[in-house]
């Protein structure tokens, strides 16, 4: 009997041996997984935006990782579908110990995410989700936004309107909530800077619409000033092919104007030179961490790191930090020394509120110039900042009530 408790000892401390370097290797990685659309319809925004996080990811280990650890990001097809999503982060909960997780590409995605965040007391974050709900009345302490809504970016829109002193807007949106929200805040923020806008006309028409003749026909019969639109991919893509030869000769100004595919689709550089449109990133910030992320960027990648790619960088980057300042990978003293943390990045810099995780941050005005020093094609510059202050939205206002 005595033999068979010592054999059993022996072969249980072989057992934990065996073990302790996957344990040991374990603790030396720190997992983000990156839920993306990597499939489907919106492949190449997925794809995007993990090559942003993970150049981010690609730079953290390169200077030492985080906490003294490499960390591993981990793709995760979403496939654009809410269930889907939560059924591949919850394996990666269960199975991998994935305490944090980066993405959310579609509204309804991101707010399943940020829904199971909470529901495993993990950590999920997005640039990419701009629901104003996210961080207003569906808020929660274990999600953050370190990048815009659509809200923010309406009012950094009509901020920039407002500045070139255009009178009458003709509108056109696609008929879906954030089509409908994007000119709803953008009206309401033009309204108190130039009380006196007209908005000529206000058409909404179904995502994915194939002729827009009629609807550029009554842009056109109302004679605006300038054009407002929130519209992106394929639907921005035609509306300026086939209201361009039209007629359709106003400026437009736009959500999502410096995609640099979406330039390139139109195969006719005239018909967007001279468009307008706010981000939180654009290769052209005239400062010296910008210039020296883009030119490590392209150095590294051979491209650069446009759009989708530099902002899902800066919200990495964020989280990072957020980790970093913590000194441990515990949820709760993330969360805490997340709030209120200010990363000074390539988009200048960007402070979490605390009372809703959202980032406040500049917005960037861009024209689309005829000539590029990053591309052949036209491209966007930066002409001016709409400063956090001028854009904000008060902590009272979201409907926010987050429970810690």
């Amino acid at each position: 009997m005595r033999k068979k408790i010592v054999y059993g000892l022996c072969f249980l401390s072989m057992v934990l041996m065996l073990a302790l370097p996957v344990c040991a290797a374990a603790e030396d990685t720190i997992k983000l997984g990156a839920i993306q659309a990597l499939s489907g319809t919106f492949k190449d925004i997925g794809e995007r935006y993990l090559d942003g996080a993970a150049y981010a990811v690609q730079v953290i280990n390169e200077n030492g990782g985080l906490l003294g650890k490499k960390v591993e990001i981990i793709p995760i097809d979403s496939e654009f579908k809410p269930d889907v999503a939560t059924r591949k982060a919850q394996e990666q909960i269960l199975k991998n110990g994935v305490k944090f997780f980066y993405g959310g590409t579609g509204s309804a995605v991101g707010l399943a995410m940020a829904q199971l965040a909470e529901k495993q007391n993990v950590i999920m974050f997005t640039c990419d989700a701009d629901v104003p709900a996210m961080t207003g009345e569906k808020c929660n302490k274990n999600f953050f936004r370190p990048g815009g809504h659509t809200e923010l970016r309406a009012y950094a829109v009509a901020d920039q309107t407002a500045k070139l002193g255009y009178k009458k807007i003709a509108i056109i949106a696609q008929d879906y909530s954030m089509g409908r929200e994007a000119v709803t805040a953008f009206k309401r923020k033009m309204l108190e800077l130039k009380p006196k806008t007209e908005f000529v006309i206000e058409i909404y028409h179904p995502a994915g619409t194939k002729d827009y003749a009629p609807y550029v026909s009554r842009i056109i019969a109302a004679k605006p000033d300038a054009i407002f639109t929130p519209n992106w991919g394929n639907d921005m893509t035609l509306l300026l092919k086939q209201g361009r030869p039209m007629g359709m000769n106003q400026r437009i100004i736009a959500f999502y104007i410096n995609d640099e595919v979406t330039i390139q689709s139109l195969a006719n550089d005239d018909y967007i030179i001279g468009s307008l449109g706010t981000e939180i990133y654009d290769l052209s910030i005239p400062t010296k961490k910008n210039q020296e992320f883009v030119a490590k960027f392209y150095k590294d990648k051979g491209y650069y790191p446009t759009w989708l790619r530099g902002k899902a960088y800066m919200a990495t980057m964020f989280w990072a930090e957020a980790v970093k300042k913590a000194g441990t990978t515990d949820v709760a003293a993330v969360i805490k020394a997340w709030e209120g943390l200010s990363y000074d990045g390539p988009a200048g810099l960007w402070t979490m509120r605390a009372c809703d995780h959202q980032a406040q941050m500049p917005y960037y005005h861009i024209e689309i110039m005829k000539e590029s020093k990053f591309f052949k094609h036209a491209y966007g510059k930066v002409t001016g900042t709409a400063s956090p202050k001028s854009v904000e939205i008060s902590c009272e206002q979201t409907g926010c009530k987050m429970k810690k």
